[in-house]
């Protein structure tokens, strides 16, 4: 199995696991904050191939704005077949805009080292996006947006925020660094799930991405998240071209809870 995340196996699996923007129709209180830290054992066809970890960081200033960094972190297991993978993903969650102000991607894969920063500009109406390979001459370019577009981290977090209900969809516009598209969430059903935190009352929604290459899905993705306040995704299956994944969650600290933060915002307070 070649590993390749591209960054956004990581941030798709675990802060999709499945975890915004103008689009996060939150209530009073956040599903998530700073300290939450979810972590994921990812089985590539049937068998343990790595583990990825999403935090929720203290928050900090990035581009002069007040941010929670959204840490994403993937870890390949020494297996035969699967390449070395060690990658961090931060994507900056503007928490009294609800939206991402952008994102910094650190690969290591197979020993190649690569980075892309993309940061949106103020309207959210592009993007710029700085690329580059270790040894090589960094790469910049400009990418017009829709209003509300995200990254996979926001978009997944943004949903996390909503109140989710059966039967209803869910879209977001998401940038990848390379290109959009809109991923769609359909909530199928309430449930309860085996999970190794005991059994959970579930939400279990099907996924639409568009995703290309070894990314690309067979099928839509299948995500469970809890149908109580954290709205935490604890289990995803995805049919890709690369094979079967499966990511479950193996360990959960919840964060601090953040109350009115929309309402805060909208105040000037």
């Amino acid at each position: 199995m070649r590993m390749q995340s591209k960054g956004m196996f990581t941030g798709m699996l675990l802060s999709l696991l499945l975890s915004g923007a103008a689009l996060a129709q939150g209530g009073p209180r956040s599903a998530f904050g700073p300290g939450e830290q979810a972590r994921y054992r990812i089985q590539y066809l049937g068998v343990t191939a790595g583990s990825a970890q999403v935090t929720v960081g203290a928050p900090m200033k990035q581009w002069g704005k007040d941010v929670w960094p959204i840490v994403s972190l993937a870890r390949s297991e020494a297996i035969a077949g699967v390449w070395p993978v060690k990658d961090k993903y931060v994507s900056y969650w503007d928490f009294g805009t609800q939206r991402v102000l952008g994102s910094d991607m650190h690969e290591d894969q197979n020993n190649k080292r690569r980075r892309v920063r993309v940061k949106l500009a103020e309207d959210g109406k592009s993007a710029q996006v700085v690329k580059q390979k270790e040894g090589e001459t960094p790469r910049e370019s400009t990418h017009e947006l829709s209003e509300g577009t995200l990254d996979v981290a926001g978009a997944t977090f943004a949903l996390r925020n909503r109140a989710l209900e059966v039967g209803q969809e869910y879209a977001y516009p998401v940038f990848t660094g390379s290109r959009t598209f809109l991923m769609k969430a359909k909530v199928e059903a309430r449930e309860t799930l085996d999970t190794v935190l005991g059994k959970q009352d579930v939400f279990r929604m099907r996924v639409y991405t568009e995703f290309s290459g070894k990314l690309a899905s067979k099928r839509d993705m299948v995500a469970w998240f809890t149908a109580d306040a954290r709205r935490l995704p604890v289990r995803i299956e995805a049919e890709l071209t690369l094979g079967s994944i499966v990511a479950e969650l193996t360990e959960y600290q919840q964060g601090k809870i953040m109350a009115s933060v929309m309402t805060t915002a909208q105040n000037g307070t």
